[in-house]
């Protein structure tokens, strides 16, 4: 386990897991215990065949002295089944150590051309709608393995439930589509929804490099045979400063040139589809949730750094597509995945007031699975069961976006300004210089790895530059609660023909915050700017993300886009800033501010720009939120 984590860095780690957790048993309560899971289960490995032929490598945990038939919960991942070997065994089974007691068989299986299994690996491998009879994708392995399972294993009950966090979500979400009959419950935990559009790889067509880069180092390592070791990380990075590492690397192109040598499979399809073209769309899981008959459980974290995404647009699908299916969405104040383990009560210095995630753990998910696969109780969720940050407080909704929730427009100002406000004045814009090598960091803090403290820390370290364009409301008079999707809608004019956007909402603290940190008490959280949401927008891809469009030097241009979703209350004395700028670095690769194809662009094309933004009446910039009334 140890070397896995090691190996897999962006896999979260569950030494903390245990301890949180109202387990009976004394060897789940006090840490990871191997003993316990051998009294409990027993270990059986498996190459199942599906129907073209290849044999896919499968864990199967079958607890011992079934008094009653047990249900099937099922993991496919790309991620490793480990450990290997029926004499060794994981810490626990399950989405946590709650579905460890025995009541129900878990399976894991490393999905086709990964670990253990034949075949081929693809990346979001396309769905097919209309496959012949030994084609196969997603859905077919998903099914082929549910059918030998339930068939083969003894003591199983019929029923079947798959979860996964991350690509094992997307995995997941797979298995609701044209499911096995035995499947009732599926549970997709941040999934990878759409590689180009908002989900790990890029947002609104930006590629997000640092992410990317590190991950796909060993994801997209070729791998020529079967085995139980993980492809590693083997850049030379030489520095532990990520900022100034890929300043050095420079153009995109250099990647493949000094470190990847044209045999990093997956990072070359990136390079080669630089639009949401017919590779990206066939990759686009929501168009293919339809007639979902499984109950879903989608789930995802506010701070999470990689898949936010993904939860709504798969939830939104589900609801659009499958309007009868029994679907549910919870979100909590949560980094990636970090609801299987801990209490969940705080990110960094910012205290949540409530154990988040035992209360998910036991109170949803556990409650949910029950319910389909065991016959238990009805767990009675909402729609949606969201925690809202600010207030602290979980709510409850018969719908995402609330159905009470009211769209409201927050406009930029003159004079560094925000209020909800239409602007009255006339040519009114403010203006920055964007220099792509001196780009804005995405943190502070010096990193080699993105890691996930940039989604909520204090942001008064990029508002002090002269490229950052700043804007704050007077000090609340009362809450005021947003519920739902956020949209940016800028004018702009650039004296470039490319351009980022990056636009950041902000909850700025008042000067007397208590210095609450539950790090640092020393931490001074007067005028703390919280980061709430962030996102880039690329502005050839304003009017057609296929078919990307140079800008206008100098000539005004409407560009909006998707912030993704945001349930968080500014209290009453604190202000709401918006932050503008261009690079958000190395997070999000350097435009060049010149129209080309970034992924094969020279250093010769990169070149400074100068943007206006503007508040006018004419052109009022502004974000438009989902306000709901404040209890």
């Amino acid at each position: 386990m140890r070397t896995l984590l090691f190996k897999l860095p962006f896999i979260m780690c569950y030494f903390s897991f245990f301890s949180s957790l109202s387990i009976a048993q004394p060897a789940l309560s006090g840490g990871i215990d191997t003993a316990y899971m051998r009294s409990r289960f027993n270990k059986i490995e498996q190459q199942i065949t599906m129907r073209d032929g290849v044999k896919l490598f499968t864990s199967i945990y079958v607890p011992k002295n079934l008094d009653k038939k047990a249900p099937i919960l099922l993991s496919r991942t790309p991620y490793s089944v480990a450990p290997y070997g029926t004499d060794k065994y994981k810490p626990f089974v399950g989405p946590s150590p709650l579905f460890s007691t025995g009541d129900y068989i878990v399976v894991y299986q490393d999905v086709r051309g990964r670990y253990m299994s034949e075949g081929d690996f693809v990346a979001v491998r396309p769905y097919k709608p209309n496959k012949k009879k030994k084609e196969i994708d997603e859905t077919t392995d998903t099914y082929d393995t549910v059918d030998w399972l339930v068939k083969h294993i003894d003591g199983n009950n019929g029923k079947v439930g798959t979860w996964g966090i991350s690509a094992p979500g997307f995995y997941a979400t797979m298995t609701a589509i044209d499911a096995h009959p035995a499947v009732k419950a599926v549970s997709p935990q941040a999934p990878v929804t759409d590689w180009f559009m908002g989900d790990d790889r890029h947002h609104n067509g930006a590629f997000f490099l640092m992410g990317t880069f590190a991950f796909l180092s060993y994801y997209g390592a070729p791998r020529p045979e079967p085995t139980t070791e993980s492809s590693r990380n083997t850049i030379p990075y030489g520095t532990p400063d990520g900022y100034d590492f890929y300043k050095k690397l420079g153009p995109l192109k250099n990647a493949n040139e000094r470190y990847f040598k044209g045999e990093n499979a997956i990072w070359n399809q990136m390079m080669d589809n630089e639009s949401y073209n017919e590779f990206w769309q066939e990759r686009a899981v929501v168009p293919h949730l339809k007639d979902i008959k499984p109950a879903v459980l989608t789930v995802g974290g506010w701070f999470d750094q990689e898949d936010l995404y993904g939860p709504f647009k798969t939830f939104a699908g589900i609801e659009d597509n499958s309007p009868k299916s029994p679907n549910h969405l919870v979100v909590g104040p949560w980094i990636h995945g970090s609801w299987t383990r801990g209490l969940g009560n705080y990110l960094g210095n910012i205290v949540f007031e409530k154990e988040t995630a035992p209360y998910y753990r036991e109170q949803i998910e556990k409650r949910f699975f029950d319910q389909y696969l065991l016959e238990g109780e009805d767990a009675q969720l909402a729609k949606a069961t969201i925690f809202e940050t600010g207030s602290n407080q979980w709510k409850k909704y018969g719908a995402w976006p609330p159905q009470e929730s009211v769209e409201k427009n927050i406009y930029l100002q003159a004079n560094g300004k925000l209020s909800f406000d239409v602007p009255v004045e006339k040519d009114s814009f403010d203006e920055y210089e964007s220099d792509p090598k001196n780009p804005v960091p995405y943190t502070s803090e010096i990193r080699i790895l993105r890691g996930s403290d940039y989604m909520y820390e204090d942001q008064r370290f990029a508002a002090r530059r002269p490229d950052v364009l700043v804007y704050e409301s007077d000090p609340l008079e009362e809450d005021v609660t947003i519920s739902g999707d956020v949209w940016a809608n800028l004018f702009v004019a650039t004296s470039g023909t490319d351009a980022d956007y990056v636009v950041k909402l902000i909850d700025v603290y008042p000067d007397d915050a208590p210095n609450n940190s539950p790090i640092n008490r020393n931490t001074q959280m007067g005028g703390f700017q919280l980061l709430i949401r962030g996102e880039v927008m690329r502005a050839k891809f304003r009017k057609s993300f296929s078919e990307p469009e140079a800008m206008v030097p100098n000539k005004v241009e409407e560009v909006g886009f998707d912030m993704q979703d945001a349930a968080h209350c500014f209290k009453k004395g604190h202000k709401i800033m918006v932050q503008v700028q261009s690079t958000w670095f190395p997070l999000v690769d350097i435009n060049p501010q010149r129209f080309v194809n970034i992924y094969q662009a020279d250093e010769s094309d990169f070149q400074k720009a100068s943007h206006r933004i503007f508040h006018d009446a004419q052109h009022p910039s502004h974000l438009k939120v989902r306000m709901v009334e404040t209890n």
